[in-house]
């Protein structure tokens, strides 16, 4: 894996990383920290060679800002009703730092985050974390790309693992890859054309 690609990708040991002007935001449930290695690095993969060979460069991905959606994996809630008052407290906080920043992408990781950000836009009706299962997550993930609008903080759910026995992509197209390098190829694929049609509005994006 080149430094290109990796930068500082590695588990987080502490509550967030980078730099909140960054354009990219990355949340994930403390929980599972390993999706930066395990998911966004391989959807990365995809997004570095797409951008490569369009504009020979790539994404500096130095500073991008990373973040566990709450500080204590004990108050990661697991059913509808049961969000106690730290997690509330962490909404307004993230709430908070969204409005100051305005991330052009803000990728989440798994159930849990995705109803964070949820949460944090007062998207109604609160759904419970199980309700959202990956066939969900993944209708979630097409509706955001086709309403990806530059001008504001496009909200992309990601999974947070891919199961292997998963139906995710049924086409002759994809016959010899596995299930997880079919996902990994058309999330970062969809993600880089996104990113490629506003090159110009992300001037900080690119390595110089």
């Amino acid at each position: 894996m080149s430094s290109l690609t990796f930068n500082k990708y590695i588990p987080l040991t502490e509550r967030e990383s980078g730099e909140k002007a960054y354009p990219i935001w990355l949340l994930i449930n403390p929980k599972y920290p390993t999706v930066v290695h395990d998911i966004w690095r391989h959807v990365l993969d995809v997004i570095q060679d797409k951008v490569y060979r369009e504009l020979h460069t790539r994404i500096d991905t130095t500073n991008i800002y990373v973040r566990s959606a709450v500080s204590d994996c004990g108050i990661v809630p697991n059913t509808l009703n049961w969000w106690g008052n730290e997690v509330a407290t962490e909404i307004k906080l993230f709430r908070a730092i969204i409005l100051e920043h305005n991330p052009k992408i803000l990728i989440s990781f798994g159930a849990f985050p995705h109803e964070f950000v949820r949460r944090v836009y007062e998207i109604t009706p609160k759904k419970g974390p199980k309700y959202w299962a990956a066939s969900i997550l993944k209708d979630e993930f097409e509706l955001s790309v086709e309403k990806f609008d530059i001008n504001t903080t496009n909200r992309i759910p990601l999974l947070r693992r891919v199961i292997e026995s998963d139906k995710f992509l049924e086409t002759s197209n994809y016959f010899s890859r596995s299930t997880s390098e079919k996902y990994f190829h058309h999330v970062g694929t969809m993600i880089a054309e996104k990113i490629l049609e506003n090159k110009d509005s992300l001037n900080n994006l690119w390595i110089n």
